[in-house]
């Protein structure tokens, strides 16, 4: 099997690990594993030999992973971004050709990922994890010839694929309007050994003891509308809550300085952490931040590990983005969903939240349950591994 994901990381990085899971166990299944990746700033391989030939690999956790030397992080440009998809691209077609495979998965986001399992001679799964060219037509900012490209290419993937693979139900909906034989939804799943009430707790060095933590983790760009929890910290600053955001991308520099120049001291920036840093410091707050851009698209388009990791961790969660997110939020009731853009609401929400312990903790202990009945991860695996399994028989 060829795995194709050109950011897949092992729990000891700081970015999403999904495509490591479903490859360690498939793999676990007796099934021969290739997982081609690029090297991608926040991720950890498990590889740490010298690249040669722009590429190295290695056997991790069952995993044959090949990593080829072509650098991506959040904060590149299009046009920078772009040359390293196609790079990547190029680079997995000639494995994808070189070597006899039983079944491929191309993992998307990039959408790229489709070029090597189109070029392929064996039949390939389709996943999609963020719709492309939806996302980037909604955000803007994106040339009419490149969205095309990426509008002919999703329709060809989507009908060439035996099965797509779709992390909710929206992201199904656009593969079956683009022709998908056969879609499976497997949404993102939540790490309960990783996350979860056994892990020691740690907290930020500026965090007081009597201060309630609300922890945002993930990317800084346009797409994650992080100006609104800049305006929530300054309508809280009375308060005994501390906003934490982790993560890295292209605003992160511009924020610090607003925050800086506001004087904000209830504000506290750190670093992408790997997932087990992570999950102290989820151990360690009080509420999970779940935040985006007020775009309408994200409704339904989004299937977001990081809800999944603070349900893992039974944190009570306030989000602001409405639809599929919304949802599982409301169906703890695991915390509470206030307007986009709205930092008045916001604040609110943190401040009945932060202030009623009794109504925290139950939220967090209903996210907790909803972790284990619904996101189960291990549960999500066996039916991906169900769905490659089936295309490989079928050849």
């Amino acid at each position: 099997m060829l795995y194709l994901h050109q950011h897949f990381s092992t729990p000891a990085g700081s970015t999403a690990t999904r495509s490591h899971a479903m490859a360690r166990a498939l793999a676990q299944r007796g099934h021969r594993v290739t997982m081609a990746c690029g090297r991608f700033d926040g991720a950890n391989t498990g590889l740490d030999g010298a690249f040669r030939r722009g590429r190295r690999e290695g056997v991790v956790h069952g995993i044959r992973v090949v990593e080829f030397d072509i650098a991506y992080r959040n904060a590149m440009g299009l046009g920078a971004r772009l040359l390293a998809f196609l790079h990547y691209a190029a680079r997995a077609t000639w494995l994808a050709r070189a070597e006899r495979w039983d079944v491929i998965i191309a993992s998307s986001t990039p959408l790229s990922v489709a070029l090597p399992a189109l070029a392929a001679r064996a039949p390939f799964v389709f996943e999609i994890r963020d719709p492309w060219p939806e996302l980037p037509r909604a955000m803007g900012g994106v040339p009419a010839p490149l969205l095309w490209a990426m509008e002919a290419l999703a329709n060809a993937a989507c009908r060439r694929a035996a099965t797509v693979i779709a992390l909710s139900p929206g992201m199904a909906e656009t593969a079956q309007a683009r022709g998908a034989r056969q879609v499976q939804v497997i949404p993102n799943g939540a790490d309960l050994d990783l996350f979860g009430p056994q892990i020691a707790p740690w907290r930020p060095d500026k965090a007081r003891s009597h201060e309630v933590l609300a922890v945002y983790a993930g990317a800084h760009g346009r797409a994650n509308g992080l100006d609104v929890v800049i305006a929530a910290a300054a309508l809280l600053r009375p308060l005994p809550i501390r906003i934490i955001l982790v993560g890295e991308g292209s605003e992160k520099p511009r924020l610090i300085a607003r925050a800086t120049a506001e004087g904000l001291a209830n504000l506290t920036f750190l670093a992408p952490m790997p997932k087990p840093d992570l999950a102290r410091l989820l151990a360690g707050a009080q509420i999970g931040l779940f935040l985006l851009a007020p775009v309408a698209e994200f409704a339904e388009y989004i299937a977001p590990n990081k809800l999944m990791d603070f349900c893992a961790a039974g944190l009570p969660i306030i989000g602001n983005v409405p639809g599929h997110a919304a949802r599982v939020i409301e169906a703890g009731p695991s915390g509470l969903v206030v307007p986009p853009d709205d930092a008045a609401a916001l604040a609110a929400a943190l401040r009945e939240v932060a202030m009623d312990r009794p109504r925290r903790e139950a939220m967090g202990r209903a996210a907790r349950q909803q972790a284990i009945r619904r996101w189960d991860r291990r549960l999500h695996s066996a039916s991906f591994c169900k769905v490659v399994e089936a295309v490989a028989l079928a050849g």
